[in-house]
């Protein structure tokens, strides 16, 4: 896992100190090695946290033995061992980044329908004067990407294109509302007017000569849920577990100390089981633990490592010392989120404990439909005459739901009836929104919200009817909120603390064999019943049955308690920012503080959040 840096300009000359100053502002995800290649137009950078093949074999940027190409590479691709043998090629190491190398030399970018794994690729081709970038199938290592007059720019991170003093600081204003509305912003958007995020299965081409871009998909989540198998329930569970326990296998090739994150709950415990069937040696597992029961998971964890005899780390944490490593995890937030603080602080504790590489149970919800919006989306679905009725009568049954029920569910029952027809894009936008346009509205000092930006998204990619509902849920749960709140928490804040983080539940193959199965083996009569009957003997019924809990905190408690002042005075900082209305941004924060149902406290975290990175741009 590393931290990948590129420069191509015809105008800039001092590349090569401004790619320095970028791969210093990724040391914290490379602390193994340092590599810089110059060319007359072109500068890459590479930070490497040795996972495979610790010799010095591995340092990049690479040069193929050609010549023609150099390659800079974060990432892991699993199948490696396997493509080595298809290539004659006088090898030089033993990494995965010589296979990348080699295969690029012979098949160009085709080579990437070759791999399984995690990873962003750049690949400078001396010979056609071009730069190809490449991000895995279903967005798990993050590259983003600057065009300008000034030349073409990309990084694993978007502080260290900054960092190169070529890309503005300007805000875009939709993807302010972008953020407010889902907590983060949506691919290939960023929260910059410059900067973009390359979308996942994609290759991206630019051309120095023609100063022009060209993007080609080659992977597609849409596709594969439109594609329909014929296996029965009993074959389904089958092939489910095969892919699984493959997967799992396949993410503990590494030449470093590893573990696995354990929360005890099924997506985690399923994990660390077929971790303990497939290695010979014995599992570290690690949970972060609470003395409070409320928000202590560890009798669950300890369940399941007595279980499959793990070297098991139990960390204690009070919310206390949660709230003293709050402005640590903040500042290594390379792009706003909602979320993430949790993962800082469990990569943390990890990496002090001396793991290098950490296995996670992300991705399970997506794919096997443990979220309560697959059912909402469902019973929407089935309700759809509802949108027949006149438009006044759904507008006045919302006004009356959200006048004798007030609250967040009230507030999106009401926007779901106020559209001029049923629409499933817009339906699961809405259901996952945090800030409601109405709120929106009077917050910001814009005459018209933008479009949502998922629906455009999701309605770009024309799925039709032939996709069951669930695949389709799975399928925008993925392509927006996983790809862009999880994934990018989990790699930004994993690799603060240089800690690979691998997750196979998102193995592209186990994908797109759920995707493709129907909505009578999927359905979640109960939590993820297909991975529970697949990996029962994984799975007891005490880990089953057990309350979802997650890193649960006491977030209100605390913004209106310990965190006030420091919430109180960022809020009421941002609130004085242009793009901002000063009265509805602290109407919406006095209505939190007096208890609004409307108004939760992830509708006024994201406010905090922003302005303190906003602050760290230095504006």
């Amino acid at each position: 896992m590393c931290g990948i840096n590129g420069i191509i300009s015809k105008i800039i000359e001092d590349k090569e100190p401004r790619i320095r100053v970028m791969n210093d502002r990724l040391s914290h995800r490379g602390p193994d090695d340092d590599g810089i290649w110059q060319d007359d137009e072109v500068a890459l950078g590479h930070r490497r946290l040795s996972i495979i093949d610790l010799s010095e074999a591995g340092h990049q940027p690479m040069v193929s033995a050609c010549g023609r190409y150099v390659m800079v590479f974060n990432g892991e691709v699993y199948n490696f061992r396997d493509l080595r043998g298809r290539f004659d090629y006088p090898w030089k190491s033993h990494t995965d980044s010589e296979v990348v190398l080699a295969a690029w030399s012979k098949m160009g970018s085709k080579c990437v329908e070759l791999f399984n794994g995690m990873f962003a690729i750049a690949v400078w081709d001396k010979k056609e004067q071009s730069l190809s970038l490449v991000r895995d199938r279903v967005g798990i290592k993050p590259v983003y990407w600057s065009h300008t007059d000034k030349g073409f720019f990309f990084s694993s991170e978007v502080r260290a294109l900054l960092a190169s003093g070529m890309v503005s600081k300007k805000l875009n204003s939709d993807s302010v509302v972008d953020f407010l509305r889902y907590q983060t912003v949506q691919a290939p958007d960023t929260i910059l007017d410059e900067v973009k995020m390359l979308l996942p299965g994609t290759v991206l081409c630019y051309q120095l000569k023609e100063n022009q871009i060209a993007e080609n998909s080659y992977w597609s989540s849409f596709e594969k849920a439109e594609k329909k198998t014929s296996d029965s329930y009993e074959e389904a569970k089958k092939q489910v577990r095969r892919l699984f326990f493959e997967s799992v296998e396949r993410r503990l090739v590494a030449d470093v100390p590893f573990g696995a994150f354990l929360s005890g709950g099924i997506d985690s415990s399923a994990v660390v089981g077929a971790m303990a069937n497939v290695s010979d040696n014995r599992i570290d597992t690690f949970n972060i633990a609470f003395s409070e029961d409320d928000f202590s998971e560890a009798p669950y964890a300890r369940y399941i490592a007595e279980l499959h005899k793990t070297n098991h780390h139990e960390i204690l944490l009070k919310p206390d010392d949660f709230l003293h490593l709050l402005p640590d995890a903040l500042s290594a937030m390379d792009h706003p989120s909602g979320d993430g603080p949790n993962t800082w602080v469990v990569s943390k504790m990890t990496k002090e404990a001396g793991i290098t590489m950490a296995l996670s149970g992300l991705g399970g919800d997506e794919v096997f439909g443990g979220y309560a919006i697959f059912n909402r989306m469902m019973a929407l679905e089935k309700r759809k005459w509802l949108w027949k009725l006149p438009q006044p009568l759904r507008q006045m049954a919302g006004n009356s739901l959200a006048t004798f029920k007030p609250g967040v569910a009230s507030l999106k029952v009401k926007q779901l009836l106020e559209m001029k027809k049923y629409s499933f894009e817009e339906a699961f936008a809405i259901s996952r929104q945090a800030l409601m346009d109405p709120q929106l509205e009077g917050m910001l000092n814009l005459q018209k919200l933008p479009l949502h930006n998922p629906v455009e998204w999701l309605k770009r990619q024309n799925m039709g009817g032939d996709a069951d509902v669930l695949s389709r849920v799975s399928v925008a749960e993925m392509t927006t909120y996983m790809q862009n709140v999880l994934l990018r928490d989990s790699d930004q804040m994993s690799m603060a603390h240089a800690l690979e983080v691998r997750v196979p539940f998102l193995d592209h193959e186990l994908v797109e064999y759920v995707l493709s199965l129907p909505d009578g083996i999927k359905r979640p009569v109960t939590p993820k019943r297909l991975l529970v009957e697949s990996m029962s003997d994984l799975l007891p019924d005490y880990i089953v049955n057990r309350p979802k809990m997650g890193f649960v905190f006491p977030w209100r408690d605390w913004l209106k308690g310990e965190m006030h002042a420091y919430a109180d005075e960022r809020i009421r900082s941002i609130a004085q920012r242009d793009l901002f209305n000063e009265n509805g941004v602290l109407d919406i924060w006095n209505r939190f503080l007096k208890g609004d149902a409307s108004v939760t406290f992830s509708r006024v975290w994201p406010l905090v959040v922003l302005e303190e990175w906003v602050r760290g741009l230095g504006e």
